[in-house]
């Protein structure tokens, strides 16, 4: 059974069988999309199983999903989508439909990938936890199974020590899974003045310098698949290129965490104090 399927059958047992008709008017879902080919359709359908409204960033792509996009959009009112005539990356992609979503008066977003890797089926739990919490970051804490890449793994596990070192252990569960529930203005804060945060660094980078600013993580488990190329499985990921831009990020973060280690740990030991 696939991630769609378990979605469809999730919402058929909560009694929505078809888009979510209510209209939040504070919390967005937000999915950046880049020749993710029938995925994002599948993606875009369950979101809204599960959440109104649902946006999508179309990042340049080249293999007709905007168009199509645009279709599902014109016979669906709780659909946004946005096309960007060139691919800018995953985060430049975010970017464009967070200063949108701030100019319509929306708080908080739910970023997750078009590729069908993140579980829609967990929308509305997280979505719920931001509201409990509004000044918090619901972070997805990946739950893998057995079609998650080893070396994938791995590598995630050396930026989690970076990114948990760069914050004092502030509780950062995990810095790479982008299904997560950022507040906007805060995330715009830290993007706006910075010309990094724009490709694959975007999530790591986001989490520690907001967690700098002061902003608490909230972990919740989700589960994560990887699908193969016969199921339709679209990866952009470049070992070697993504890599290099994640040890980049690193030491620039690294370099300014020395500079704020005082700051940090004055915080660190007042919240011990109040704890």
């Amino acid at each position: 059974m696939n991630a769609s399927t378990e979605t469809r059958r999730a919402a058929a047992r909560s009694g929505h069988t078809r888009p979510a008709q209510d209209a939040s008017s504070t919390h967005l879902v937000l999915i950046p999309s880049y020749n993710t080919g029938d995925r994002v359709l599948e993606t875009v359908r369950d979101a809204r199983l599960c959440w109104n409204p649902v946006w999508v960033v179309v990042d340049g792509s080249t293999d007709g999903t905007g168009q199509r996009l645009r279709e599902m959009a014109g016979r669906d009112a709780g659909l946004g989508v946005f096309l960007l005539p060139r691919n800018q990356g995953k985060g430049a992609a975010v970017l464009h439909g967070l200063r949108e979503a701030a100019t319509r008066g929306y708080t908080h977003a739910l970023t997750m990938d078009a590729d069908g890797q993140h579980p829609a089926g967990c929308i509305r739990e997280f979505m719920a936890a931001s509201e409990r919490a509004p000044q918090a970051l619901i972070l997805g804490e990946p739950v893998f199974d057995a079609s998650a890449p080893r070396i994938r793994v791995i590598g995630r596990r050396l930026s989690n020590g970076w990114a948990n070192l760069e914050t004092l252990w502030a509780g950062i569960g995990d810095s790479l899974y982008g299904f997560r529930v950022y507040p906007i203005q805060p995330l715009l804060a830290v993007m706006e003045p910075r010309r990094w945060m724009r490709r694959f660094d975007f999530d790591v980078e986001a989490v520690v310098r907001l967690v700098w600013r002061g902003l608490t993580p909230v972990n919740l488990p989700a589960p994560v698949r990887y699908f193969r190329p016969e199921e339709g499985g679209v990866s952009h990921f470049n070992y070697v290129r993504d890599n290099l831009l994640l040890s980049w990020m690193h030491a620039r973060l690294f370099g300014e965490f020395l500079l704020r280690l005082p700051r940090l740990f004055s915080r660190r030991e007042r919240n011990r104090r109040t704890a």
